[in-house]
């Protein structure tokens, strides 16, 4: 890139001959190197330090304790897993039970907070006040203490086992969670998985053909229902073609607890309930500010043109709002992510609480710690480059 003439750096403005430390740009680059050198003395020292504490004590070094067998349960998992396999499976398992609530999280917390973030700015007095209502005491409710809130109303307001609620056939409710029926494994419900992410890919494709359709003609395509109908007919007619399956696996009391069908945890609820609650008041503020700098002007302009209030919302506003919305969005889901690591108070097996049972049992706290800070930079990173890839997508384009 070739440098304006017209622009002249300070450096150049001063007489040749003159002292380094004068120089900004060269007293720059000295700062840098000096602070580097720092930073490698004081990481040396620290370094230096533990090898030399650790060996003083016997502590063994290094990650050959991931291949030892763990030794200890665990309540939840996305996969198998039993005292058997090794702490790298324990770990694991610990990662995908982050990665489950915290992704089912961010899909509720964009839902609840969208929905409250537009009925805050309501016409109707009343349900603009819940809404707000419902912002102010969420945010300033520390997000600990409504984990606590909701794990406590799941023990204490629900019986036992053996005097669970049953509300409807096949599905019970109690102080160990949320227990139903669901259909028993059978091949077809991979072909039903593949046929839903075909039509998603369907949808896609149709939603880029409709925008281009929509400007040349004006004419809208509905993607979304489409896509909505085809998620829904695709898996059903492959269940059809497999000769329609019904066998169910249904939960049954057997001793203490239930055995079969699908057990959603009391741990679990009250970590989902509490972050997506706490999170969804600050989207919800987000959303707010978002639609309220688009220009009244264009609002009017759209009404003027026939477009019915959902219409205004779905094509003028959120459009535009978007680009307002996305990088603070992108700092809650991020905070989200992070406050997950809050469930060791509440007993769920995230990432941090069977890394805490692995570094009481192994005493390798350095390698534990810093699995801990890989993993949550890895999903930091991970999320920011999706939204930041979606953020410049979003992006106006200067023509």
């Amino acid at each position: 890139m070739k440098k304006d003439p017209a622009i002249t750096t300070e450096a150049e403005l001063l007489p040749s001959g003159v002292p380094f430390w004068r120089n900004p740009e060269k007293r720059a680059i000295v700062f840098q190197i000096v602070a580097l050198l720092l930073v490698a003395v004081v990481s040396y020292y620290l370094y230096s330090n533990t090898q030399a504490n650790l060996e003083r004590q016997s502590i063994a070094t290094g990650f050959g304790f991931l291949e030892k067998e763990a030794s200890f349960e665990i309540g939840e998992s996305v996969i198998e897993y039993s005292a058997a396999d090794s702490y790298a499976d324990a770990l694991l398992v610990g990662a995908l039970n982050t990665v489950k609530v915290s992704f089912i999280g961010i899909i509720f917390t964009l839902i609840i907070g969208t929905f409250v973030g537009v009925a805050r700015l309501s016409s109707n007095w009343l349900v603009s006040k819940i809404a707000a209502g419902y912002i102010e005491v969420m945010q300033n409710i520390p997000v600990l203490l409504q984990l606590f809130f909701w794990y406590a109303i799941f023990y204490e307001s629900f019986p036992s086992p053996r005097q669970a609620l049953n509300p409807f056939e096949g599905v019970f409710l109690c102080n160990r969670g949320l227990i139903f029926g669901v259909p028993e494994a059978h091949a077809v419900h991979g072909t039903m998985g593949w046929a839903f992410i075909a039509a998603l890919a369907i949808g896609w494709y149709l939603n880029r053909w409709g925008k281009r359709r929509q400007a040349q003609t004006g004419q809208i395509f509905p993607a979304v229902r489409v896509t909505l109908a085809l998620s829904i007919g695709l898996p059903l007619l492959a269940w059809v073609f497999a000769g329609a399956p019904t066998a169910m696996d249904i939960p049954a009391l057997s001793g203490f607890n239930f055995t079969g069908g699908v057990t959603v945890s009391p741990e679990f609820s009250a970590l989902l309930l509490g972050l997506v609650f706490y999170t969804a008041a600050f989207v919800a503020e987000i959303v707010r500010a978002g639609i309220q700098s688009v220009g009244s002007g264009q609002i009017e302009a759209a009404k003027a043109v026939g477009l019915r209030s959902g219409q205004v919302l779905h094509l003028v506003v959120l459009p535009q709002a978007l680009r307002v919305i996305i990088p603070p969005l992108t700092s809650q889901m991020l905070n989200l992510t992070k406050n997950s690591s809050l469930a060791i108070a509440i007993g769920y097996a995230d990432f941090v609480a069977v890394t805490n049972t692995t570094i009481n049992q192994t005493g390798q706290a350095i390698e534990g710690v810093a699995l801990i800070m890989l993993i949550y930079l890895f999903f930091s990173l991970s999320t920011s480059l999706f939204m930041n890839w979606y953020n410049k997508k979003m992006a106006l384009v200067e023509r």
